[in-house]
């Protein structure tokens, strides 16, 4: 006969065992919650980093810089005999021929004094006929000995006098000339007038036209503007580029939807002491003539160039006592510092001459806190974002991804 066990001492047996249940899965919770925070606490000890890689450069150099248009001839004119303008023929915008007369000017003394070089040059013609003939009268009686040597050697000494002053009369007359010419202001090549700064009435001298302010102007000034001249002030560390070939573009205030090429002519070969930049001279053809001397332009030079150079993020750079490095995450996901040579930086971009490859992985904003061979989890921005500084400025989060 089985034994009956009391309902009390049951229950007790049953809460004891229930007891012992809870207790034995309360013990595994708390060993596994232990377990659950060490792993957290290591994984949080290990910080997040992202990494680029290093890229070549573009193959194309490509700088903006302010240009000038100048003509290609460009004449300023002034006078050459002091007086007053008799009249003036174009005006601003005229287009003119080689030769084509721009202004007369009245010069009254002048016309004086070519009148009396003319008369002084008529009474010495007349003198030296007489001294010619007498002289040769004198040579012909050599021969009957009717006159002395001594005469005839002093006719013949005053027909060569009375030459030599006759060829400087001449010139006298030519010189008064020459300044007659001078009242009369040609253009002196096939243009357009750009400026006209007298008007009829007005004074003028070799320095100008002193008549409309305390500071002499010119006359006019005279441009060919068929093919133009565009100046360019380019820095030093960009003067390799300014070779045989080169093409810029262009475009200027007045017709800022239109693109205008000019071709590389020359360099100055001399930087500017002040500035550091040498200037360029480039070529426009300007057929329809729609670019004026004087243009403001912004130019735009496109080279291809071949450098044997890597790219990487400025904000990838550190900087400490050993000089300038990046930091590198290696196979195994620890950091590893090497030290870099940097060629050129170009706004946010840094060009590096040599100490990393296009295989490294580079810690991009690394941390001050970052030391050599610290383990680090390798992570990327969301989609749509490049790097850890845009993430955190757009407020997305990083997703950590399998490390390779």
């Amino acid at each position: 006969m089985i034994p009956t066990v009391p309902k009390k001492k049951l229950l007790t047996l049953s809460t004891i065992s229930f007891g012992v249940i809870f207790l034995c899965y309360i013990f595994y919770q708390q060993i596994h919650s232990a377990e659950e925070f060490r792993k957290e606490a290591l994984e949080a000890s290990i910080p997040n980093v992202s990494v680029v890689s290093p890229t070549p450069p573009n193959p194309l150099e490509t700088i903006t810089l302010p240009g000038t248009v100048r003509a290609w001839y460009e004449a300023v004119i002034y006078a050459q005999v002091p007086g007053y303008v008799k009249m003036w023929y174009k005006d601003y915008g005229a287009e003119v021929n080689e030769g084509d007369v721009l202004a007369r000017i009245k010069v009254p003394a002048l016309d004086a004094e070519y009148a009396q070089a003319e008369a002084d040059l008529d009474s010495q013609k007349a003198k030296y006929k007489l001294a010619a003939v007498t002289a040769d009268r004198y040579l012909a009686l050599r021969s009957s000995h009717a006159v002395s040597e001594q005469s005839i050697s002093v006719a013949v000494a005053d027909k060569n006098s009375e030459e030599a002053k006759l060829k400087s009369a001449e010139k006298n007359v030519d010189k008064y000339k020459a300044k007659i010419n001078f009242k009369t202001i040609v253009a002196p090549f096939k243009g357009v007038v750009i400026q006209r700064n007298i008007n009829v009435g007005d004074y003028v001298t070799q320095e100008g036209n002193i008549d409309d302010s305390k500071t002499p102007s010119n006359l006019f000034t005279v441009a060919d503007i068929h093919k133009m001249r565009l100046f360019v002030s380019v820095p030093g560390t960009f003067a390799y580029l300014l070779k045989p070939g080169l093409a810029a573009e262009l475009t200027v205030q007045q017709f800022p939807n239109r693109k205008f090429t000019a071709n590389f002519l020359t360099i100055s070969k001399g930087f500017d002491l002040n500035m550091r930049t040498v200037i360029a001279e480039f070529t426009i053809d300007n057929k329809d003539r729609s670019l004026w001397p004087g243009s403001y332009a912004q130019v735009t030079l496109t080279a291809p160039v071949k450098k044997d150079l890597l790219t990487i993020p400025s904000s990838s750079l550190v900087f400490d006592e050993n000089g300038t490095q990046v930091a590198t995450v290696t196979q195994d996901n620890k950091v590893h510092f090497k030290p870099i040579t940097v060629n050129k930086i170009i706004d946010s971009v840094i060009e590096v001459r040599d100490g990393v490859s296009t295989n490294d992985r580079i810690v991009n904003n690394p941390s001050a806190s970052l030391l050599e061979g610290d383990l680090v989890k390798v992570v990327e921005p969301r989609t749509g974002y490049s790097d850890m500084n845009t993430s955190k400025k757009e407020g997305s989060k990083l997703e950590p991804v399998a490390s390779k």
